[in-house]
């Protein structure tokens, strides 16, 4: 019995912390007052127009996909491998 007596305080936490998070997870009390308020601030912002709503955007311009992943060329000349190369790739 005095081996798993170190498990005594961990399970300890482990139960309150349980009950603490029932406690703090219960549905709240609603005042009828302040719901009342909080749902007419809430119509009055969703009547209002979005402020970024009349800035006029960039296009945004997007590559066509291929589906296939390209890397850019360097820019310099292409070198070929030669034809008894046996290196491969995947």
């Amino acid at each position: 019995m005095e081996i798993l007596a170190w498990l005594v305080p961990t399970g300890v936490v482990a139960v309150v912390m349980m009950i603490w998070a029932s406690w703090a997870g219960r549905p709240q009390r609603e005042e009828a007052d302040r719901s009342e308020a909080a749902y007419e601030r809430f119509a009055k912002a969703m009547s209002r127009e979005h402020p970024g709503a009349s800035r006029a955007r960039p296009m945004v311009v997007r590559d066509r996909s291929t589906g296939i992943a390209v890397r850019p060329s360097r820019g310099g000349t292409t070198t070929r491998p030669s034809p008894n190369s046996t290196r491969r790739s995947a």
